[in-house]
């Protein structure tokens, strides 16, 4: 039965607050209300029909119509459509599921995952983790954690303490103690008044150092960051960013943890964001696109060599207090396998490099005849951006 157009319009915003919105302004200026979609379209209560150019929240690779998704959801949902994943029970379809990212997430070097609700319940499992590994091998000390600048890892306390934006930290303050930055790998504003985007990310490595210096390498537990910074602005470091930081952890002892929520499952052009740059990561969380954004799921995929330290233990410190109601849920798990085989058939990864350097071009060209584009970001698969700015030469915002 349809929704009563002129109740939905009059109570908008009323009787509910937004994420990443003021209350006041939602108020004042009612969300867009979208009320049905169908392949990359999205079409309003009036019956506006427009590309959905995000994806949802970058989640919806393969768009509002695959039938796979919907229909392994509807039969998980008549056979069994929940139950705990908690200590002594679990289920079929996530049992399957482990073993297929298993296969997966091979290359990454990464063989065991831990199941969570969505992106921010991923890093929250990935800072809780990456503490307890050094606890259990006898360095109770490493508890701090680095991050870049700029970076956006979910909305939790660690989460937050670990984001490099002030706007989603300053309202929530103070935040997780020991919780420490770097200049992100930045080519067009960044702190060294450099422009050459290697010479930027060998600062940027030496800040690291410096920073590890700083604080004591046995202090720290992880270093965490997106292979491409998304809501940061879609900032592309140089090739030899990534591997650098994996160099630099490994030497002193630190757990490196990628990011993927937004970069997994082939949207950098490569299936991961860290394979893209050639490096395997410790921990990597993943969400958005494991389910096509039709369920609220999430993955933190974990390296061997730290599953050897848990499953080794004969301490006692490798039990898992941690955990949600929903991880493993039976349903976002068969939304997750029939999304995985679809993502693969489809080989999104290769399509969205193709289709990735087509928008690059044309976003190049676009800003040939407009100075109000000071700087075209991406060039890796669909994630690019535009900053604009009232100046080309002092770069100054609109």
């Amino acid at each position: 039965m349809p929704r009563d157009e002129n109740f939905l319009k009059a109570n908008n915003a009323r009787s509910l607050w937004h994420p990443m919105a003021a209350p006041s302004d939602s108020l004042q200026n009612p969300p867009t209300i979208i009320t049905g979609a169908e392949g990359v379209h999205i079409t309003d209560i009036d019956g506006h029909r427009v590309v959905d150019a995000v994806g949802g929240l970058w989640n919806v690779n393969l768009g509002f119509s695959c039938e796979p998704v919907k229909a392994a959801i509807a039969a998980q949902l008549d056979r069994l459509p929940y139950y705990s994943t908690f200590r002594g029970t679990t289920n079929d379809a996530v049992i399957e599921l482990a073993e297929e990212l298993r296969a997966f997430f091979e290359p990454d070097g990464l063989t065991r995952a831990f199941f969570t609700s969505g992106g921010s319940d991923s890093v929250e499992t990935a800072l809780r983790l990456a503490r307890q590994y050094h606890k259990i091998r006898g360095e109770a000390g490493r508890l701090k954690f680095l991050s870049l600048k700029k970076g956006y890892h979910g909305t939790h306390f660690g989460g937050a303490s670990v984001n490099g934006n002030a706007n989603f930290r300053s309202a929530y303050e103070p935040l997780l103690a020991g919780c420490h930055h770097i200049p992100a790998p930045w080519t067009y504003r960044n702190p060294f008044n450099e422009t050459d985007p290697e010479k930027v990310a060998q600062l940027c490595l030496a800040a690291l150092e410096d920073e590890i210096a700083f604080q004591g390498a046995g202090s720290i537990a992880a270093f965490i960051m997106e292979p491409v910074l998304g809501a940061g602005g879609v900032i592309v470091p140089h090739e030899s960013f990534m591997p650098g930081v994996a160099d630099i952890c490994r030497k002193n002892g630190i757990l490196l943890i990628a990011d993927e929520v937004i970069t997994g499952f082939g949207r950098t052009g490569a299936w991961s964001g860290s394979r893209l740059w050639g490096v395997q990561p410790d921990l990597m969380c993943t969400a958005k696109a494991i389910t096509n954004g039709y369920f609220p799921f999430g993955a933190v995929m974990i390296a061997e060599g730290v599953a050897e330290v848990f499953e080794s233990d004969e301490t006692g410190r490798s039990a898992i207090g941690h955990g949600y109601t929903y991880s493993g849920h039976p349903v976002g798990a068969a939304a997750a396998i029939a999304c995985l085989a679809e993502t693969q058939r489809l080989d999104v990864a290769a399509n969205a490099a193709a289709r990735g350097d087509e928008l690059f071009a044309g976003l190049q060209a676009l800003a040939q005849r407009h100075d109000v584009i000071g700087d075209v970001r991406g060039g890796r698969g669909l994630m690019c951006a535009l900053e604009l700015v009232s100046d080309r030469t002092s770069k100054a915002s609109p």
